[in-house]
């Protein structure tokens, strides 16, 4: 089957994307505006015919802003004036005011659920059922996050005393943060750390990634209408320039980073004072899946094939490697093979697609780097086509067996190519996971409990979750989501999320002097020392 390379007059006229009329638009201390400077064209993975027998192209779907470091620095700035050294209206503002801005933030979301579904498929090349997937669980995020705020606000509510000291402690927000998003979830990857930030009362930066950023701008108006001037900016154009001009000023608090851990190394040593600076990192991972000697087969290739190649394996969470034990090696990667052979080759909107065009320059062909350099190492491609590239796509290949001499033994390819590994002793598996720089997750298949429970124990001090009998994943939300090594910096769910975007403040009295507290709650002087419920 070949790759697919419509007409314009081919695609459906409900899922074509014409070049995006607001491209240019950003947000800046409260004002919508229109860049009209330098901008870098905006391509879609998708590649289009101009006429039948015509040469495909990648169809320019817009053009970014490439902001310069004035540019970042008036982004910089708005939000330093919200913040206003901890007095500003937002920072100073009720919780369920807060909440209540956020809450109208995702009913004004809603109604541009089409617009940023499209852009998803043909900017990154998502698939529709994953585009609105992503899109929806980002409005059950930002109400979740609103659910766990008033919690966390109702525990405040109270007085405790200690060792002859009376003291409330409630959360409060740590100041200006610069946030950073991911191409691959450019709205649920890039929210789970804004909407957090912001509800808990920090002003934002946020940094557009270099692909997947016009997703967000169709929501610029819902952040200018909801909350108040300079609580959100936006900045495009290129990394060092914008965001490394921003932290050299040093008037940044807290770094919300999703990406490479070499990217977020640069971005916290531009900081003049990186002890000050509050970071939260989601970074990169090479999940192991391990198939134990009396594994079922079936469903360790049923999930395998999901947790490798969702979203063409673009994901911190995917399955990178395979270990499979020696006795059922053969077996698996036949089932294996035969299973990825069967997977849709498609374009986004078309039903039952699973491969799809890969978004970023140049990645079909370090992809088939890594794939020949595994052959040059003893490897074979096992599936028919594997590896084929062709423009922005890029067949899935699964490449057995990799040994260690091969880059795709340590390094995350992030993207569709599967690396399968044959080991003897469980030995091999614990010293795999603690030689990798990654430590996020990994997948147990198999059904012996004296097995099975043995190496939980000893991969739970190296790794943040593991997955039993099935793929590797973030959610659900309410789950803590961390890594060590280089896989992470926090903890992100959606109450540790608040958390790690406040801090815990507390104001005390000795016993026997609770009689300014008690005027200070009865004339409602103070925002901060108070114990009615809001909600």
């Amino acid at each position: 089957m070949g790759f697919g390379y419509p007409t314009v007059g081919e695609v459906p006229a409900a899922h074509f994307q014409p070049s995006y009329a607001g491209s240019r638009k950003y947000l800046l201390d409260g004002e919508v505006k229109t860049w009209d400077g330098p901008a870098t064209p905006v391509e879609s993975c998708v590649m289009l015919r101009a006429s039948a027998g015509a040469a495909p192209a990648r169809h320019r779907i817009g053009e970014l802003p490439q902001m310069d470091a004035a540019a970042s620095l008036a982004a910089l700035d708005a939000a330093v004036r919200a913040w206003d050294r901890g007095r500003g209206e937002w920072p100073t503002l009720p919780v369920k005011a807060r909440i209540d801005a956020t809450r109208q933030f995702a009913k004004r979301m809603i109604e541009k659920r089409a617009e940023c579904v499209r852009l998803l498929m043909w900017e990154i090349g998502k698939t529709l059922k994953d585009s609105e997937k992503e899109f929806d669980r980002t409005v059950e995020y930002i109400e979740g996050t609103a659910q766990a705020l008033k919690e966390l606000d109702r525990q405040g509510n109270r007085f405790s005393i200690d060792g002859g000291i009376v003291g409330m402690v409630r959360r409060s927000p740590l100041g200006v943060t610069l946030c950073l998003g991911p191409y691959n979830y450019p709205l649920n990857e890039t929210f789970t750390t804004l909407i957090p930030a912001i509800i808990m009362g920090n002003p934002v930066v946020m940094k557009l990634p270099r692909y997947g950023a016009l997703c967000v701008l169709p929501l610029l108006e819902a952040f200018c209408d909801c909350f108040p001037k300079g609580v959100v900016n936006t900045v495009s154009g290129d990394g060092p320039t914008t965001a490394g001009t921003i932290q050299k000023t040093g008037k940044v608090d807290v770094l919300a980073f999703i990406g490479s851990s070499r990217a977020a190394d640069i971005l916290k040593h531009d900081h003049p004072a990186p002890h000050r600076l509050r970071s939260v990192l989601g970074l990169g991972a090479k999940n192991p899946a391990f198939i134990l000697p009396d594994a079922d087969i079936d469903l360790a290739v049923a999930e395998g094939l999901l947790g490798a190649l969702s979203f063409n394996g673009q994901r911190c969470t995917a399955l990178k490697h395979f270990f499979v034990h020696r006795s059922i090696a053969d077996a698996f990667v036949a089932k294996f093979a035969a299973a990825v052979s069967a997977l849709k080759v498609g374009l986004p909107w078309e039903d039952g697609a699973r491969i799809t065009p890969l978004p970023e320059h140049g990645k079909a062909e370090k992809l088939r780097g890594y794939v020949e350099d595994a052959v040059k190492n003893g490897a074979k491609v096992v599936n028919p086509g594997g590896g084929e590239l062709e423009g922005t796509w890029f067949r899935p290949a699964v490449v057995f067996p990799v040994v260690k001499a091969a880059q795709l033994w340590s390094t995350e390819q992030f993207g569709p190519v599967v690396p399968i590994s044959v080991y003897d002793r469980e030995g091999e598996l614990f010293d795999y996971v603690v030689e990798s720089h990654y430590g996020q997750q990994a997948a147990i298949f198999g059904r012996d409990a004296k097995q099975v429970g043995p190496l939980v124990d000893v991969l739970a001090n190296q790794l943040c979750r593991i997955n039993l009998n099935t793929q590797c994943q973030r959610g659900p939300d309410s789950f803590p989501f961390t890594g060590r090594k280089d896989s992470a910096e926090g903890t992100l769910s959606i109450t540790d999320a608040l958390r790690v975007f406040s801090i815990r403040a507390m104001v005390a009295v000795k016993e026997g002097g609770e009689q300014i507290v008690t005027d200070m709650l009865m004339q409602r002087s103070s925002k901060f020392v108070r114990t009615d419920f809001l909600f």
